[in-house]
């Protein structure tokens, strides 16, 4: 009896609730929506947006294979890809058509196109400087095919590709109609190859946002505002103090490698891991980014103090990523990190993982070297690269004039 009292009394109060919040009006309901849309992000300019950019909240990578028949229409592919993106970021009306005809916006963005901080990045593949276009002698000097390394597990059907394009903004839907507009405008000349979308958490609570580890991500990223940096590290063509014999194409100066990894991590497996094992594989706290030898996160660590690795592992990540040496100097990538969830497998395995994007100015430099000293590392356990390429993110559109690749054709 007294449990049937208190189910009524419980079903009572569901029910008061339910008619409170049916009561509450529609305009109020909306308000908790409400996110405006970010300010425009500039188009033109010596180097492309969503390179020293900060992190959007979402994110789509999507590789194309060119199918353009000639160098006239991959001319005109690249003119179209400017033109649709310089719209799109700068936002506006679509253009009018005829009763009788298709819209030629898809309306997923209401009538008038928001900006919304979009950022549209493009980078091209090794495989596009083969002899379809006449353009093998352009290649960018050290643009190759992604390589294999000992502990990936790269499924063909996600590698490579012509081109890529890293579509950027705070909102998902505006990085959705994007995709679909840039695709609809381009299908006849390129197809998608791979896509994977991606997102960026809020710091929680403060700082560099997390991965799906739960661990920060890109804390001991380069200063983009340091320009001479950026001009060592990251622009090719810039022949900084780091820079290798053998110099680029003229067309390239403006541009920079970007590396992309699809990195599948084995969270169920991960979230059986004690939590000083966790961090003694990273040499970070979990909670407050801090290496293991400091107490915040932005603290450097300091290996010549723990030469044996009392305090951080030798083995730790951190640790064989960038060893703070002067002859490791030169290695340093700028590390852009987007989590991704995919749901399930077929054996009902969560399936989320990272987008490893970083860019620099030449690959094997950096990140290969980085990834090299990686091999083995006590990490590989628990994730599995199964994808991405190697790109060159091509110079920026200088102005209304200008196109993508326009130097590059010549």
């Amino acid at each position: 009896m007294t449990r049937g009292v208190g189910r009524r009394s419980f079903l009572t109060g569901a029910l008061l609730g339910a008619a409170t919040a049916a009561a509450v009006p529609a305009g109020a309901a909306e308000s908790q929506l409400a996110d405006g849309p970010a300010p425009a992000v500039p188009f033109h300019g010596v180097n492309q947006a969503g390179i020293v950019s900060p992190l959007a909240r979402q994110s789509a990578f999507l590789s194309f294979d060119v199918i353009a028949a000639n160098r006239t229409e991959l001319t005109d592919l690249l003119r179209t890809l400017t033109d649709r993106v310089r719209f799109l970021t700068g936002g506006g009306q679509p253009a009018p058509v005829g009763i009788t005809g298709p819209p030629s916006d898809s309306g997923v963005l209401g009538a008038s196109v928001p900006a919304d901080g979009l950022m549209v990045t493009t980078g091209v593949g090794a495989s596009l400087f083969d002899g379809r276009y006449g353009l093998a002698d352009r290649k960018p000097a050290r643009l190759t095919a992604m390589r294999m390394f000992p502990d990936d597990d790269l499924n063909p059907a996600w590698c490579h590709g012509d081109l890529l394009l890293q579509v950027a903004a705070p909102h998902n839907d505006t990085v959705l109609h994007a995709v679909r507009d840039l695709t609809r405008h381009t299908r006849g000349a390129m197809q998608v190859r791979w896509r994977l979308d991606g997102f960026t958490s809020p710091p929680r609570p403060s700082g560099t946002p997390r991965n799906l580890m739960g661990f920060k991500d890109g804390t001991a990223n380069p200063s983009t505002s340091d320009t001479k940096l950026m001009n060592e590290l990251i622009w090719a063509g810039k022949g900084g103090a780091f820079s290798q014999p053998g110099g680029e194409p003229a067309w390239t100066a403006g541009g920079s490698y970007h590396v992309v990894r699809l990195i599948r991590m084995l969270v169920e497996f991960w979230d059986r891991v004690s939590i000083s094992e966790q961090e003694n594989m990273f040499g970070r706290r979990r909670d407050s980014g801090a290496p293991l030898d400091g107490n915040h996160e932005f603290d450097p660590p300091d290996y010549p103090k723990d030469p044996v690795g009392t305090a951080i592992p030798l083995t730790a990540h951190i640790r064989m990523a960038n060893p703070r040496t002067a002859k490791t100097d030169d290695n340093r990538i700028l590390r852009h990190g987007y989590n991704y969830d995919l749901g399930m497998d077929s054996s009902g395995n969560l399936n989320q993982g990272l987008i490893f994007s970083c860019f620099q100015q030449d690959i094997q430099r950096q990140f290969e070297a980085i990834q090299t000293r990686l091999i083995g590392e006590p990490l590989v356990d628990y994730i599995s690269p199964f994808g991405g390429g190697y790109f060159f993110a091509l110079p920026g559109v200088h102005d209304s004039s200008d196109h993508f690749g326009r130097s590059m054709l010549g």
